[in-house]
């Protein structure tokens, strides 16, 4: 089996204001889809969401504020699965709740050095 990570993310300013009982329901949604995939044997690490600010270090030793204020995309979170193929990995990633409010899934290999 192969490892791949899955990057969530989404533009904050068009998701929808939640109600205290979606935002409920909506967590309870992402839990349901991770025990899925935990249940098949094919979680790694159920990751975390992570926080819409830090730094990014550029190589000349720059640090700006990040993330990129440029993109319109903020990376949301993350989580790692396994599986046989990139195609067995996509078709873990296509109940992701993310989808459900305009986000998307990059699904991509990790490659063990």
């Amino acid at each position: 089996m192969k490892e791949f990570l899955f990057v969530f993310r989404a533009d904050y300013k068009t998701m929808p204001q939640a109600s205290p009982e979606q935002m409920q329901a909506n967590t309870q949604r992402w839990m349901n889809w991770v025990a899925g995939i935990a249940a098949q044997g094919k979680l790694v690490d159920r990751g975390n969401r992570l926080m819409s600010t830090g730094n990014v270090l550029k190589s000349d030793g720059i640090i700006s504020d990040g993330p990129y204020t440029e993109i319109k995309e903020s990376i949301l979170g993350y989580t790692l699965v396994k599986a046989a193929s990139l195609e067995e990995a996509t078709a873990l990633a296509k109940d992701c709740p993310i989808l459900s409010f305009g986000g998307n899934v990059e699904i991509r290999e990790i490659n063990a050095l």
